[in-house]
């Protein structure tokens, strides 16, 4: 299985490719989103994950389905292929972030209370999502990753949390 990649790492650095229309219903890309679901669902803290994470420099990114746990609106689409943000709220909110890529660190982002993204699923149909709060915030949190981006490099108040033992 593939691991998580640091932060360290000039893929995370990279602005992602999209993925092309031959590549839809693939083995290749089924594999691969069955292997970042895999991946993504092995972490108790993870919610989401961007395809450069795991070292694939693809325009993907999901959302765990642990997200739907505590929420009346059940997210249906949780593989977001080729995102791209449409429309965004001129207000922002601060909200505590953290990434699987940068263990154990969190700081404070600022980020657009809602954020409306346009994608295409596992066959590569076009859909679009709209979010608000922490899903808004996966979305931007998310794509940034695809962009090269990480939330180190705008976040304030970065600090480093030490994991329970328990």
């Amino acid at each position: 299985m593939a691991k998580i990649i640091a932060k360290d790492s000039p893929i995370l650095r990279q602005t992602a490719p999209p993925v092309s229309e031959e590549e839809f219903r693939s083995y290749k890309l089924t594999h691969e989103l069955a292997q970042m679901r895999e991946i993504l669902e092995s972490f108790n803290d993870g919610i989401a994950l961007a395809a450069p994470q795991i070292g694939i420099s693809k325009r993907i990114f999901i959302i765990s389905e642990k997200i739907n746990l505590d929420r009346k609106d059940k997210i249906k689409n949780l593989t977001f292929i080729n995102p791209e943000i449409k429309r965004e709220s001129r207000k922002t909110v601060e909200m505590e972030e953290g990434c699987l890529s940068v263990r154990n660190f969190y700081g404070i982002t600022k980020r657009k209370e809602k954020v409306t993204v346009d994608a295409q699923d596992e066959t590569g149909k076009k859909f679009q999502y709209h979010g608000s709060g922490l899903i808004a915030q996966i979305f931007q949190h998310e794509i940034e990753h695809l962009n090269g981006k990480l939330f180190i490099d705008h976040a304030k108040e970065l600090h480093e949390v030490t994991p329970n033992k328990s």
